[in-house]
């Protein structure tokens, strides 16, 4: 499991990546990825599961916990590269309502 996350070059744009697994193992480093002090002007986000190859309930949890850290119901996240497995899931979860997914 590998997450890391770049910031646009006017600190307004957070991306955080992940590769491999992510699940409840992934907890302590994917709340870093936008907790860092760096993230004090982030307004968006994007979450690219573009390597992630495998997501549970665990992980439905911590984008929750991105989307009150961003404003609750005011959050601007978008989740990008998603599996049409995980897509399922997202639909299944009725995450579509709370994130942009594409």
């Amino acid at each position: 499991m590998s997450i890391t996350s770049s910031l646009s070059e006017n600190g307004a744009e957070l991306t955080i990546s992940i590769v491999g697994r992510f699940d409840a193992s992934s907890l302590e480093h994917f709340r870093r990825s936008f907790e860092s002090p760096d993230a004090g002007n982030v307004t968006k986000y994007k979450v690219d599961l573009a390597g992630t190859v495998h997501l549970d309930s665990s992980a439905l949890g911590m984008l929750l916990v991105l989307r009150d850290h961003a404003g609750g119901d005011k959050a601007d996240i978008t989740i990008i590269n998603c599996s049409p497995e995980v897509k399922k899931i997202f639909t299944i979860s009725s995450f579509e309502q709370l994130f942009k997914i594409q």
